[in-house]
Formats: C-alpha cells, structure tokens, sequence
C-alpha cells in the first residue's frame, strides 16, 4: 500500500512540475488517474519482465527483457507450442540513473524467420513460453500507429482498442513512459505494455519525454531509453539508436530524432540523404516517415519550436523530392489529418501530415486550436485514440483514426491514399 501511495504522490508533483514547465501556455482538461504496473516482489529474480519485440533485419526479431538477477542472454524459439528447438544468445547490459540501478536487460536477435508465421519463444533457459507472429512478406499488411503513450487508463484504453484491431506491426511516435526523470516508471511502463509488445513488433520514435538530461547530476541524453528500447540503427546504416529505418511488406519506414541534431551538417541528416537515396520504389512502392514534433500543426500547443519548425526547414525539401507518401508525428496531445503539403501549401506530391498524439498521456489533451482553421488542415479533433494504417496493396492506402469514446473505439476519421510512387506528375 505504501508503494501505490507513493506512486500517487509522485504522478501529482509530476503533473505539478510539467504544468510549470509549459507556463500554461494551454489548458489541458484533466486525464485519467495513472495506471501503474507494479512489480511482483515475490516473482523469481530470474523471471523475464518487460518482455518486447522489434525487427532486427529483414527476417529477424530482436527479443528485449529485462531480470532483476544476471542470466544469461538467450532465447529458445520455435513454430509448435512446446517444441523450441531453435535457441540464440546474445547480450545483457544495466545502465544508472542517479540513484537508480536497471536491472539486467538482455538482447537477443534471432533469426532467420519466415514471414507471416506464429513463433513460440522463451526467454532463458527456465520461465514463460510466449509467442508472436512475423509481419507478412507481401501487401496486405496492417500497422498500428499510436504516439505519446503514457501510463493512464487512457493509455490503458487505448491498448485494448489495439490489441484488437489484428495489426501486424505497431508504430510508435515517441513519448513513451513519461518517467520524467523517475526510473521506476519505464519499468511499470514495460509491463503494462507487454501483453501486446511481446506479441508483435513495436517499433519506436523519440520524443521530449524520453530525453531525461539533468544538467551535472545526468548530462546524458537518452539513457533509459537506448538501453531499453534498441532499434534497428545498426542494420541501416544509422550511428545512432534515435534514427534508422526499415522495410517491411513493400514499405520503407524512416525513423527520424526530433530531439537530436538534424541540420545540414549533422550525422541524421547525411543519413536521411543516404537512406532516401537507397528506397527503390518498384521494390517498397510506400515511404513513410515517423517522427516526434509535428512540422504541421494548426493547434495552439507546442508553436514555434524548434524541433518542428526547424526540423521541416532543413528536411522537408529531402522529403518532397523522394515523394514521401505520408508523415506520422506525435507530441500535441490531439489528432490531427493534414492534405499533401510541401512548403505550406496543398501540393499533390507532397507528403499526408498526421498528429497522432493522443495515446493517453498523463497531461491531458490539447484542446485548443488556431482559428480560422487553415484551408491544409483537413480533420482535428482532441481526443485520445489510435489510428490503423491497411497497406493494401503496392498502390492503395487506407489511414482509419479511431477514437476513444466511453471507452469504445470508434472510426471517426478515414481516407484512402494513392501511392506517390505511382502518382502521374510526382513519379
């Protein structure tokens, strides 16, 4: 009980410190109460905990968990319940925060898989069998696309909406655990999503929340989440765990760090050029690119920032000229739809903007927005859901927002899109 009322303290002096923070620059209605995970004191010190998956490679999974005890890093897998004949190793490593210790997280990637296949995996040598299936090789393919989770019953909500949309891969935008500083939350946030992240492959963007600098005590960006969270930066040729990219089912995905530098003379930017430059259209005829801080924005939250206005003035021509299909961002706590834009302006061989940034966070949602409403905007709404991307084949898109209302998801946004690549004038 002493546990539970300290979390609750913690998340209200939390609540405190970020309303500080922003100097109200908006009002956010009041969220749901926070929805911790606590850890089961008398779980074996080797029972794997916070057990998530995401793509290693073309017909890889990179399996991540983490044991309050050192074990060794290895994964049992195999296609029948019960019969694991295949096995990897791979690494384990704990980080310090302050005063606060991680566990032992291990990284194991095994492979190669066939697509499309249920695999049944444990996570050392003793302890629970789990299992998830590959992302198909081929159209159709379903991805979940969330942002700015969180730790409420909203986000808590907004897990079950997903769990039951049959999705074959889950983007997230950045703003994970909202920890803010306060460890024991990614921890709790590693449990709550578990269930589904251990199912199929979550792969994730940086946002503000997870950056957690403090100047002379941690002047070190990132820590928690590089040590929790590896994507695959190596396999494309990025130096850096805040931004790669990978192709899945005929769809090249870029994943960008709003919270890193991204001028002309950065390591992100010559990467995206290099990147951008490899996408072969014929053979992943979608390009679609994640990132945290929205380039557009008719909301009055988060205006003139850096990480968005900045950003889009150093990439947004690189991104018009590989005819990007689609940008998904995170950050403003509301959903938002955007036409094809370059520049500020409608043009059809621009990029489809969405703010998807209404997961559950404990902040609230943003409710305001800038009147009149510009004529690129298409569709805003503050509420907190998810969306549901259906790649249905090399030309055809279809993008569902669905809202939480009561507690039900509801599809209150669609559109179908047409690939660029095939689009005459853009191609």
């Amino acid at each position: 009980m002493a546990v539970r009322t300290w979390f609750s303290l913690l998340a209200l002096a939390m609540v405190v410190i970020q309303l500080i923070g922003t100097g109200m620059a908006y009002e956010r209605p009041p969220a749901r109460k926070m929805y911790i995970v606590l850890d089961d004191e008398d779980q074996d010190p080797t029972h794997p905990d916070q057990v998530h998956i995401s793509m290693a490679g073309a017909d890889k999974m990179r399996i991540t968990w983490m044991t309050k005890d050192e074990t060794p890093a290895e994964v049992h897998y195999g296609t029948v319940q019960g019969e694991l004949g295949s096995s990897a190793t791979g690494s384990t490593r704990s980080y310090e925060y302050a005063m606060y210790t991680s566990g032992t997280i291990h990284d194991v990637v095994i492979g190669p898989l066939n697509a499309n296949t249920v695999y049944y995996y444990r996570c050392g040598s003793s302890g629970p069998e789990f299992s998830f299936k590959t992302p198909p090789s081929r159209f159709p393919i379903r991805i979940a696309v969330a942002g700015d989770f969180g730790q409420t019953e909203w986000t808590k909500s907004t897990l079950d909406h997903i769990s039951k949309s049959n999705y074959d891969l889950l983007l997230l935008a950045g703003d994970l655990s909202y920890a803010d500083f306060y460890q024991p939350l990614w921890d709790s946030f590693g449990r709550l999503v578990e269930p589904l992240a251990s199912q199929r492959p979550w792969m994730t963007a940086t946002g503000n929340h997870d950056v957690e600098k403090i100047i002379v005590v941690h002047p070190e960006k990132f820590t928690s989440y590089n040590a929790r969270w590896h994507m695959p930066f190596e396999e494309s040729g990025s130096t850096s765990n805040l931004y790669y990219s990978f192709e899945v089912a005929g769809v090249h995905v870029v994943v960008l760090g709003s919270y890193t530098d991204f001028g002309s003379d950065s390591d992100q930017y010559k990467w995206l050029q290099a990147d951008l430059g490899k996408v072969d259209r014929k053979r992943t005829p979608w390009l679609v690119v994640m990132l945290h801080a929205p380039w557009y924005n008719s909301n009055s939250a988060h205006q003139g920032e850096e990480e968005s206005d900045g950003m889009r003035d150093s990439m947004e021509e690189m991104l018009y000229k590989a005819r990007v299909d689609v940008v998904f961002a995170g950050h403003v706590h509301a959903y938002e739809r955007f036409d094809r834009v370059y520049q500020g302006k409608t043009d059809k061989c621009g990029p489809v903007y969405i703010t998807i940034g209404d997961g559950g966070n404990r902040e609230g949602l943003a409710t305001k927005y800038n009147d009149p409403k510009p004529d690129i905007s298409l569709f805003r709404e503050a509420s907190f859901g998810h969306g549901q991307l259906n790649v249905v084949d090399g030309n055809t898109m279809e993008w569902t927002w669905h809202r939480n209302d009561d507690d039900q998801s509801v599809a209150a946004d669609s559109v179908t899109l047409k690939s660029l690549a095939t689009e005459p004038g853009c191609n």
